[in-house]
């Protein structure tokens, strides 16, 4: 597992934790009951407090994207497709909302928007 941290980014370290994780355990980088670095072995190599690495993983698990046992350590949860349909949709409409106010700086309508995602679209696909 490949976290990295921007202490630049303005955003907390937990944070950026959890949603890297979330993106591996969402594109399948991640399987389900695969085990996660321990919360102090994590701490250790992001040279972080363990106290914040705790907090991602209690993020995580609140979330149900992972589960602890105690003495074995952090699981990656089996996800329920509509569950991470919905965490998905979720993201998209943060970038959506990012790409609206960005539009909005430069009088761009969601008219417009909507034809920058067609095109995007096809360059995917």
């Amino acid at each position: 597992m490949n976290i990295i941290i921007n202490n630049s980014s303005g955003e907390p370290i937990y944070s950026q934790i959890e949603k890297q994780i979330k993106d591996d355990i969402l594109t399948n980088k991640l399987s389900p009951n695969e085990p996660l670095p321990s919360i102090r072995g994590l701490a250790k190599d992001l040279r972080i407090s363990v106290i914040t690495t705790k907090r991602a993983y209690d993020e995580l698990e609140r979330d149900g994207f992972i589960y602890t046992l105690p003495g074995k350590g952090s699981f990656v949860a089996a996800q329920d497709k509509e569950l991470l349909k919905e965490s998905i949709m979720r993201n998209m409409e943060e970038y959506l909302i990012k790409a609206l106010e960005e539009g909005a700086k430069a009088d761009i309508g969601v008219e417009e928007i909507c034809n920058i995602l067609k095109v995007l679209s096809h360059e995917i696909n």
